[in-house]
């Protein structure tokens, strides 16, 4: 499963060989300083948004790739129906990551402390 993670001044989605395969995509970085929001949601599938352009999808099994829409590109790395932590970005490639994650909680606390938004 894709983790989500700080190093330095950088939050990094790290994903396993089959999710880079699912996504075509390698391991996502943006600045820290880019982050405005980190949530917890219940249910992934109701934040995706936009078409999955390039990627991989099956309807509530897994979403791993782009999003693209008229509100420019979102990446997502969800599997089955946990929970998941969605970062709300400015100023990077994406605008919002949307990842399953085991401890949510834990993940978005974290993400919180090393943006300064706890």
């Amino acid at each position: 499963m894709a983790e989500l993670h700080t190093e330095g001044d950088q939050l990094v989605l790290h994903m396993h060989a089959l999710e880079k395969a699912e996504g075509f995509h390698g391991d996502i970085r943006v600045p820290l300083s880019s982050v405005t929001a980190v949530r917890v949601v219940e249910d992934a599938w109701p934040e995706l948004r936009g078409i999955r352009a390039p990627g991989t999808g099956v309807p509530s099994v897994v979403a791993v790739g782009t999003r693209r829409g008229g509100f420019g590109k979102d990446f997502a790395a969800v599997h089955g129906k946990g929970r998941a932590v969605v970062v709300e970005l400015a100023g990077a490639e994406y605008g919002r990551l949307v990842v399953t994650c085991e401890d949510a909680d834990a993940v978005a606390s974290a993400i919180r402390v090393a943006t300064g938004k706890a």
